[in-house]
């Protein structure tokens, strides 16, 4: 099969952080992920599809699954060579399921979890309930957002600043391997990327955004008519980056790196 990204998805995705790639997998598989995850929050929480009064809360977490529908959304040759190029070739474990899925509801309450941040990777060893990163973003590829549901602008998109991975490497090249606490960080990386413009992941279902480790994102509130389904699962590394490797990961790092000494 011909490579799903141009060369200018690929140097969007240098330059900007991220890149949507469309169909990724099937709407129809994505509908029928869908049906699932109703399924399992109307058994734990009694909210039913059909009855908005039942949706009385912003956000209901589910952990991940890893059963038939879901593994096929993960693993299409469309999505898979897409890695290929953003990470490169046997630098990427396939996954087994997705998860975690953050399913936003319309609703007035704030949901308590749309803070700026740069994801966490590695669990701490002094502590497995914090977490950490390090320059060669140990743990962690590529974020990606599966969209199992149509999002809008009004419909809490996840929102990116546009560009700011570039701002990343430099805060984190002086705490070395051992990387810096994910709060700590946010301390330096939110205000150090203010600056930058603020783009929304839309998109419809089966579309896949691939993420750069080290770009700043928020949740927001639903402020549209229907919950939105969404993945945010990790891509796992097979190891700690090279930084001298060709892939548009590791030349976003060194760019960043670059731009700061220059």
């Amino acid at each position: 099969m011909s490579d799903p990204l141009t060369e200018e998805d690929i140097d969007r995705f240098v330059e900007e952080g991220f890149v949507r790639l469309e169909e990724a997998f099937p709407a129809a598989l994505a509908d029928e992920c869908r049906a699932l995850l109703w399924a399992q929050i109307t058994a734990m929480t009694g909210v039913e599809p059909d009855d908005p009064a039942t949706w009385t809360r912003p956000v209901v977490r589910i952990d991940g699954r890893g059963d038939a529908p879901f593994q096929a959304a993960a693993t299409t040759d469309r999505l898979h060579a897409a890695l290929d190029q953003v990470v490169g070739p046997g630098s990427w474990h396939p996954r087994q399921g997705l998860g975690t899925f953050p399913i936003r509801f319309p609703h007035p309450d704030d949901p308590g979890d749309a803070g700026w941040h740069v994801e966490g990777s590695f669990a701490d060893p002094a502590d497995p309930s914090r977490y950490r990163l390090n320059l060669r973003s140990r743990g962690r590829a590529l974020l990606m957002l599966f969209l199992f549901s149509e999002v809008g602008e009004q419909d809490a998109p996840t929102r990116v600043r546009v560009g700011s991975h570039l701002d990343i490497p430099p805060l984190l090249e002086p705490y070395g391997e051992a990387g810096a606490e994910f709060f700590e960080l946010a301390t330096k990386a939110v205000p150090a990327t203010e600056h930058r413009p603020v783009a929304l992941a839309t998109g419809s279902p089966g579309d896949v955004y691939l993420v750069h480790p080290f770009l700043v994102h928020s949740a927001q509130p639903h402020h549209g008519t229907e919950p939105r389904f969404m993945a945010q699962p990790p891509l796992v590394p097979t190891g700690d980056l090279d930084l001298d490797a060709p892939s548009p990961v590791a030349e976003a790092i060194r760019r960043g790196l670059s731009a700061h000494a220059s």
